[in-house]
């Protein structure tokens, strides 16, 4: 008998570390399965908060940050002591143009401009220009301001003495820039070309096309 009992001894200790084998990588299935199961939602939440990203970047792109242009336009031309005896003979240069301007900046930052240059052209000869300062066009706002251009080459145009009628050319340019941040950065040239006829006894303006 006791030799039994010795014998059943080590049939017990083995089946004891057995089941605690079966134990053990039981243990370690579970904890790879909840590592598994955390690297899941730890790159879940990461793809979550890059298209979360991408999606404002995307959208402040195409509203805020996107930069549109400028818009000028000539609203209305005074032609101001136009006379066809009194312009046209020795001595005669006292007609002037007054351009009402406005530029348009729709954007979120101001539009900053270096210089306007304005001419007015007859039969393809520039017959007066003028050179406006710089400044700047405030954040979704329109500046509206008046140009005022000396026509002091009219002698230099023949044919013009008797005319009832001219066909004016108008020339306008722009040149400036909208920065939203130091990456986004644009620049533009703004222009306007008009043609017109000119009544020289009304000094009405007649078929004007901008």
């Amino acid at each position: 008998m006791p030799d039994k009992e010795e014998q059943e001894k080590p049939l017990a200790a083995g089946a004891y570390h057995h089941i605690n084998i079966e134990q053990t990588n039981a243990f370690s299935g579970e904890g790879k399965a909840h590592h598994r199961r955390n690297c899941i939602k730890c790159g879940g939440c990461a793809a979550a908060i890059i298209l979360i990203t991408v999606t404002v970047i995307l959208v402040l792109m195409l509203t805020i940050f996107h930069v549109k242009d400028p818009v000028l336009k000539i609203n209305s031309l005074n032609f101001k002591g136009l006379n066809s005896s009194a312009n046209f003979g020795p001595g005669g240069y006292n007609l002037t143009v007054e351009a009402d301007v406005s530029v348009k900046n729709p954007n979120v930052a101001s539009f900053k401009f270096v210089n306007a240059t304005t001419k007015l052209y007859y039969n393809g000869s520039i017959i007066g220009e003028t050179t406006s300062p710089s400044g700047h066009v405030r954040a979704r706002r329109t500046l509206q301001t008046e140009v005022l251009i000396v026509v002091d080459k009219m002698m230099e145009v023949g044919g013009l003495k008797g005319r009832s009628i001219l066909r004016i050319n108008l020339c306008m340019r722009i040149y400036g820039n909208v920065k939203i941040t130091n990456g986004i950065k644009k620049s533009f040239v703004l222009s306007t070309d008009c043609t017109m006829n000119v009544n020289v006894s009304s000094h009405g303006i007649q078929d004007w096309n901008c």
